[in-house]
């Protein structure tokens, strides 16, 4: 996910950040637990947008982003780094090949590629960290020599250009799932923040959708609508993913899972991976959003001429109406909820980090994993849920998928 906010939103909302009550660190006993977990099973996480961050603030040159170092001292700061990634117990990472959903036909698959590129320089640099991933065995074996197992996620199914030879073309680049849309309806899948106009699936979505069961690509359905959630379910044969999204019935933005959807990701198999952004996991925050979103529609209707008085007028609003704050509990209470609905088996992580212009307090880079693991402990959960959590619910699900797909070619 990327979220564009005009007047500098994201930055004013840095600014104007909550100060939180810490959380409750992870005891040496919590610790020792959830080594023990991410040794057997690898930490799966379901999107990271650091390849567009390196593209939009350093023009794609990592020569500018030393990766071995604390991203946060860069003059734009990142939440991903080498020794984040080590501290978190990261296993496995979608990288996210990002499409801006303004582009369209060729220019958007140039994108796509662009940013398979850039990953793949990533990994070459870091030959001892990253290796390159195109199944579940590739993932455990990775895993288990001691490095990050690195997948492609391509956020945004216009690249296709409405063409299934371009959508087989990229899984064999090594796509190994696409979101079917981004943040606008595109011709044949309705957004989930955007108009509909299709009431889901259009008949060539449909075939988007038994194409990428044949070639063993995942559909991921964050960002669609929910309509078209339900139609991909009815479609697909081979289980579903969400890469980043979390519970509608705790926080109702239309980016989240409706009960509904999480009773038929459980019959499909599939998992639902709970995004970390604030907007989607508390309430408070949403709402704060939507009154800051509107706010700024005011000041630019009030000051047409002069964008510098619009954006003063929107920085004195944000320091009288602060960010709620937001915080791993709530990240925890989705995963339960999740769980409650679709079952334990039909629930991971995909935090979204790079992707969103602030986080919860105390899981503000990757290296925080562990205090979500530390909180549902707290909560009660065993050993084998959190493995499943961790990874073993995706493996599975890519593991179905990959025997649908040989199946049928």
């Amino acid at each position: 996910m990327r979220l564009r906010f005009a007047f500098a939103l994201a930055a004013l909302a840095l600014a104007y950040a909550p100060i939180a009550a810490a959380q409750t660190a992870p005891t040496p006993q919590q610790r020792a637990r959830i080594e023990r977990i991410l040794t057997r099973t690898p930490l799966i996480d379901g999107h990271n947008d650091l390849p567009d961050q390196i593209r939009e603030h350093y023009g794609g040159d990592l020569d500018r982003v030393d990766l071995t170092t604390d991203t946060r001292l860069l003059p734009t700061p990142l939440h991903t780094d080498i020794p984040r990634l080590r501290q978190g117990r990261v296993g496995a990472q979608f990288w996210s090949v990002y499409v801006p959903a303004d582009l369209q036909g060729a220019a958007s698959a140039e994108a796509v590629s662009v940013q398979i590129d850039l990953v793949r320089q990533i990994i070459a640099r870091h030959p001892t960290v990253f290796e390159f991933a195109n199944s579940a065995d590739d993932i455990v074996r990775i895993h288990r020599r001691g490095r990050i197992a690195s997948m492609l996620g391509m956020e945004g199914g216009e690249a296709i250009n409405d063409n299934l030879a371009i959508l087989r073309s990229f899984r064999r680049q090594g796509v190994l799932y696409m979101t079917l849309c981004h943040g606008r309806t595109t011709s044949w899948v309705d957004s989930a923040t955007d108009a509909p106009r299709h009431g889901g699936l259009s008949p060539f979505g449909e075939e988007v959708v038994r194409e990428m069961n044949r070639i063993g690509m995942l559909v991921d359905l964050s960002h669609v609508s929910a309509d078209a959630m339900r139609d991909a379910l009815s479609v697909s044969r081979a289980p579903v993913i969400f890469s980043h999204s979390s519970a509608f019935a705790l926080v109702p933005h239309p980016r989240n899972v409706p009960d509904d959807v999480l009773r038929l990701v459980h019959e499909n198999g599939g998992v639902v991976m709970v995004n970390f952004y604030p907007g989607f996991i508390s309430e408070g925050v949403r709402q704060w959003a939507a009154a800051q979103a509107g706010e700024a529609a005011r000041q630019k209707a009030l000051h047409p001429d002069d964008p510098a008085a619009a954006s003063a007028a929107l920085e004195a609003w944000a320091t009288a109406h602060p960010r709620p704050a937001a915080s791993v509990a709530q990240i925890a209470d989705h995963i339960e909820h999740i769980r409650d609905v679709a079952g334990v088996e039909n629930v991971g992580i995909g935090g979204d980090f790079d992707g969103v212009p602030y986080l919860p307090a105390d899981l503000e880079g990757v290296d925080a994993y562990p205090e979500i693991f530390a909180e549902l402990m707290r909560r009660g959960w065993s050993d084998a849920d959190l493995s499943l959590l961790a990874g073993g619910n995706l493996l599975r699900a890519l593991r179905a998928a990959e025997r649908i797909s040989a199946r049928e070619r």
